[in-house]
C-alpha cells in the first residue's frame, strides 16, 4: 500500500504536468524547458518527430540517472516519463486539447503553477518525468542546488534555442515560465516537508513528553541543561512535529503549564522515523 500509495502521488503529478503541456504550452509554442520542449525546438528546425526525439533524449539522460542517482530514482522515472507519454498521447488522440487561453501572460503564470505543483509532487517522491529534470536532480544530489534553482540551470539553454525557432516574444516567455516553475517548486516542496522543531521549558515536562509520544504519536528528547538565572539544573524537551501537530500541542503546553516557554524553528526537511524514509535520499 505504501509503494502504491507514491504511485499514486506521481500518477497525479504527472497528470498536472499533462494538463499544463496540453492546454497552456504546447497549443501556444511555448518551450518552457524541458525534453519537451527541446523536442518541440528541434522539430522546428529539422521536421524529426517530437515522439523519437524525446524517447531518444530520455534513454540517454535514464543511463545518466541510473550511473549517478541509482536505480530506486530510476524506476519511479521511468514510470513517470512513461506515464507522461502516455497521458499525452492520449489527450491527443481522444480529447484534442485546445488552449485555455491564448494571452501568453495567462498561458505563462497559470501554466507554469500548474507544472510546478506537479513536478513537486514528482520530485518529493524522489522521481523525475525524465528529460532536464534528470540532469536537475543530479544537481541536486551532488551540488547542493535547490532543485528548483537546477530545473532552471538545465532548461536556459532550451529557452534560448526557442528564441531562435519561435521568435523573440514567445523564446522570452518561455525564459519567464522556466523562471517561475523552477522557483514555485522549490516553493512547493518546501510546504510538503517543512516541519516544526520545537523546544520546551516546563514544570509538567513529563506530562508534555506522555503527551507527545501516546497523543502524537512522535518521539521527544530531553535535553539536561541550568538556568542562568537561578543556577539550578533543568530539562528542555525537545521534539519534531508537523505544522497541524504543532498546534495541537502548543494548546497541550498551555493547558499543562501556562509559565512553559517555547521556542519554535521551521525544519526544512527532516528524515527518519514518522517523517520521510532516510534511505530514500
Amino acid at each position: 500500500m505504501r509503494i502504491l500509495k507514491k504511485y499514486l502521488y506521481i500518477t497525479f503529478g504527472v497528470l498536472l504536468i499533462t494538463i499544463s503541456l496540453e492546454y497552456f504550452f504546447f497549443p501556444n509554442d511555448i518551450a518552457a524547458g524541458g525534453v519537451s520542449g527541446l523536442a518541440i525546438v528541434i522539430n522546428k528546425l529539422t521536421g524529426i518527430s517530437v515522439g523519437i526525439l524525446m524517447i531518444a533524449f530520455n534513454i540517454i539522460l535514464f543511463l545518466i540517472a541510473f550511473i549517478f542517482i541509482g536505480g530506486g530514482f530510476g524506476a519511479k522515472s521511468i514510470y513517470a516519463t512513461f506515464a507522461l507519454s502516455g497521458l499525452l498521447w492520449f489527450f491527443d488522440t481522444f480529447i484534442v486539447p485546445y488552449p485555455f487561453t491564448e494571452n501568453y501572460i495567462l498561458v505563462v503564470f497559470v501554466g507554469s503553477a500548474i507544472q510546478a505543483v506537479g513536478l513537486a509532487i514528482v520530485f518529493n517522491e524522489n522521481a523525475s518525468t525524465g528529460g532536464t529534470s534528470i540532469i536537475a536532480k543530479i544537481l541536486n544530489k551532488y551540488l547542493h542546488i535547490d532543485i528548483g534553482k537546477s530545473l532552471l540551470l538545465s532548461d536556459f539553454v532550451v529557452t534560448i534555442l526557442a528564441i531562435y525557432a519561435f521568435g523573440p516574444d514567445k523564446g522570452m516567455f518561455g525564459l519567464i515560465s522556466v523562471f517561475l516553475t523552477g522557483t514555485l517548486v522549490d516553493n512547493v516542496i518546501e510546504g510538503f516537508t517543512i516541519a516544526k522543531a520545537v523546544f520546551i521549558i516546563s514544570s509538567g515536562s513529563e506530562k508534555v513528553a506522555q503527551f507527545i509520544m501516546s497523543e502524537l504519536g512522535r518521539g521527544c528528547t530531553y535535553l539536561d541543561g541550568r538556568g542562568a538565572y537561578t543556577k539550578e539544573k533543568t530539562s528542555m524537551l525537545f521534539t519534531v512535529v508537523n505544522r497541524k501537530q504543532f498546534i495541537v500541542l502548543k494548546n497541550k503546553v498551555r493547558e499543562i503549564d501556562s509559565n512553559a516557554f517555547i521556542t519554535v524553528t521551521d525544519a526544512r526537511e527532516v528524515l527518519g522515523e514518522g517523517f520521510r524514509d532516510i534511505d530514500e535520499e
